[in-house]
Order: C-alpha cells, then structure tokens, then sequence
C-alpha cells in the first residue's frame, strides 16, 4: 500500500512540476505572440519593447531559448530570428511538430530535444497566421529541464526514505500493539500451564475486561473437572466396597479341602487380586487427571524411610535417605507418590541385607528420578523383565501378591513416566522412577 502510494505521489509531482514549466512556456509563447510584427518587407520581427524581458534570455547558453521563424507554404522554415542565449545551437526543425501545429495554429505543442549545450530541452511548439503573410509563423519557447528533473528526483528520493521511515515505524508500532494486544491472552495461556503442571489451582481474576469471561469460564471447566473426578472416585470407592462382602463369603465358605473348595478359593483370590489392582488403577486414572495436583518428594520420601524404619529394624535393615533436592516437586498426587515409592522401598526392604537408600534428583530432561537401592542379591536381566508382569513373584517364600511392581508400573505410566531396573551401586536392585515434574512454590513465586 505505501509502495502504490509513494508511486501515485511521485506521478502527481512529477506531473505538477511539468505543468509549471509548460505554464512558464506557455507564457514566453503569448509573450512573442504580442511581440511579433510583419515588417513592410514581409518579414516578422519583434518589437523590441515587448519582446521578453527575462534576462536569460540574453546570456548565452543560460537554458531558455526562443525561436520566432516565418513558414512558407509548404510548412519550411524560410526564416527566423532568435534569442541571444540560442547561441550557435544547429536547431533541429525536422524535431519539431511543425506540420501537427500548422495543422491547428494556436495550438500549444510539446516536445523534447537536445539544447546548444546538449542539455535535455523541454520545447513548447505554436504556429499561428498573420494578416498579409503569405504562410505562417513558428514560435519556439524551450527550457533546460534538469532543474524540473532535480526537483522531482529530489521529491522522489524524500518521498523514498519518509516511506521507509514510515513502514518502518508502522511495523514497529504494528508488533508493539500485536504485543500488547496478545499480552493477557499469553499470561492466560501461561497460567493455564501453571494449573496443569500444579503450580495453581485456578485462573486469577483480574485479567482485562475482554479476556475475564474466558478465565471466569476456564475456572468453571477446572472445577467441573475436579468434581467429575471425585465422582469417579466414589464410584470406585462404592464399588470396591460391594464386591469385598460377596468375595469375602466366597473365601469363608470355600474352606474345606475339597477339590472344588480348593479351586473356588484359588479363583476367588485370583478375583480379589485383579478386582485391588484394578480398582488401585481406576482411583490412580481418577486422581491423575486433576488439573494442578502436586507434591512435594522430601516429605513423602521423609515419612515412607521412618515407617519402613520402625516395621523392618528388628531384621537389621537400615534405611537411608540419599541425596534428595527439596524443591523438586512431583506433579500429581502425593498419595500416587507414596504408593509407587512404598512398593519399591518395601520391595527393597524384604530383599535387602542390610541396608535401603533413596534418593530423588532432576534429570538433565528435567524429569523427576528417584532411585531406590538396596544391597540385596539383585536380579538378572530376564528376571527384571518378569518382575514387571503383574503377579509376577520371583520369591514365593517372601510375602506379598506379586502386584506391586506391577502397580507401580500402571501408576507411572498414568503420568506419562516409567520405572526401570538395574544394578544398584550398594551391590544389589536398583529401581529407578521417572515422573513429570512440577516447579516449587518458590520458583513460581
């Protein structure tokens, strides 16, 4: 648009500075109209007193010129009288559009030529008749039009650098207003991610007057959500409640050791062993899906090494806290967290010799990775592989349902992370856990 405009702006003052000079033309022509006169020899001359008074007419070579020249018949020049500034200028009459203005006398014609000093000309052309001469009389007006040329270039290049200058300061001010404009939708979109890594629970509400309605909405979704997952935890809630009754019949009234009897008790804890593990996946699936859950790993951690402390001192077992950074913060629910993290401390426990270690860490993914070792016997590569099928249990003389390798599998995965297992450092297991992260209260403060 600036491009067009600067173009259309060029043309018009390109155009205007023509037009000023043909008027300035224009005005030497009338001038040696008025002037001329025929001479009792049939010549046309000028009268002295009205011939132009412009005294660069009368300096040679200074860019305005004049020609008076009387035409015969046949439209020939047969003589003519010129200005002083004309010099020795070889004019060239066959450049001349003298059979267009004979064709039309009094008619202003325009065209360009070199001058004496081979200077761009800019020549205005009238033929007229007089009473008692035989053919017609010529009158040229010319002008040295780099000054008109100067000025419009000039004008031109002005014209350029304003319209660089101005696009320039309109996509400045387009990107500051583009800027200010999307600022509230980008801290939106900011606190938005900050529920979903649980670094806030809702939508602030001092946003502008047009983004308001979309928090106040956003804050009804998040709540709505919140409520339909506690719905879905009661549900589950009311449901493990129904079917422990009915398994718990099945199980007293299976105790005799009949075959039947031993295969309703083998298919009724193989029911209440998937109808636990499921249900812990349902309520894990539940709770993970809360728009800005989060816990804090130092005092789940803290909590999990002074219970298992307490239940395993008297089988010599030490359990040690390692290096663990406070402010690394788990996004999800502390009780997914203590649930994960009690399997593998409660694993390593039972299989250590004497001592258990935890540490929790970032990783360069910035991921939370918590290991968990022990100086137990440690497994092989294949039994590590079968150690994280649900049911799975290596050592059948160790308690348990084999489900909590598998339980914490399903809880990690819920939350997009992963567990594996290697060889641990104290000599024995190491499990490691890999879970999103949220930031701390006091980064996001």
């Amino acid at each position: 648009m600036l491009t067009v405009t600067a173009s259309i702006l060029s043309v018009l003052n390109r155009n205007r500075a023509l037009q000023l000079l043909h008027e300035e033309l224009d005005a030497t022509l009338l001038t040696l109209t008025r002037a001329a006169e025929l001479t009792d020899g049939g010549e046309v001359t000028l009268i002295p007193t009205f011939a132009p008074s412009d005294e660069r007419y009368t300096r040679a070579l200074s860019g305005r010129y004049w020609l008076l020249a009387r035409l015969d018949t046949a439209n020939e020049v047969a003589a003519y009288g010129n200005s002083n500034s004309v010099w020795d200028w070889d004019v060239p009459w066959d450049d001349l559009p003298i059979d267009e203005a004979a064709e039309a006398p009094g008619q202003v014609f325009y065209t360009d030529a070199r001058g004496p000093d081979k200077e761009p000309l800019r020549l205005a052309v009238k033929v007229f008749n007089m009473p008692g001469l035989e053919g017609s009389v010529l009158l040229v007006s010319a002008a040295d039009r780099r000054p008109t040329d100067r000025i419009t270039q000039n004008f031109l290049i002005t014209l350029t650098i304003s319209m660089i200058i101005l696009a320039i300061g309109l996509i400045v001010a387009m990107v500051i207003l583009v800027r200010l404009g999307l600022k509230p939708i980008t801290r939106i979109e900011h606190d938005v991610a900050d529920i979903r890594t649980g670094d806030r629970d809702k939508l602030d509400d001092n946003y502008p007057q047009e983004i308001a309605p979309l928090a106040v909405e956003l804050n009804k979704l998040i709540d709505h959500n919140r409520s339909v997952v506690e719905r879905a935890r009661t549900h589950v809630g009311n449901l493990a409640h129904a079917l422990k009754t009915p398994i718990a019949v099945l199980m007293n009234e299976a105790k005799g050791d009949e075959p039947l009897a031993r295969l309703v008790r083998r298919q009724t804890e193989a029911m209440s062993q998937n109808v636990q593990h499921y249900l812990k996946r349902a309520q894990a699936a539940a709770r993970a899906e809360i728009l800005g859950a989060r816990a804090e790993i130092a005092p789940a951690i803290d909590d999990l090494i002074r219970l298992l402390q307490r239940l395993y001192e008297h089988d010599g077992i030490t359990v040690l806290p390692g290096h663990v950074d406070e402010t690394i913060c788990f996004r999800g629910e502390r009780q997914d967290l203590e649930e994960m993290l009690g399997n593998l401390m409660e694993n390593a426990c039972k299989f250590a010799k004497s001592k258990v270690r935890v540490t929790g860490e970032r990783s360069a993914d910035s991921e939370l990775v918590i290991h968990v070792d022990d100086d137990g016997p440690g497994l092989t590569e294949e039994e590590r592989k079968e150690a994280l099928k649900r049911g799975v249990r290596l050592d059948e003389t160790a308690p348990g349902t084999g489900l909590g390798l598998s339980i914490v599998k399903d809880l990690a995965e819920l939350y997009s992370g992963r567990i594996e297992l290697s060889d641990a450092p104290l000599g024995g297991l190491r499990a490691t856990l890999y879970l999103p992260i949220a930031r701390s209260r006091q980064a996001v403060s």
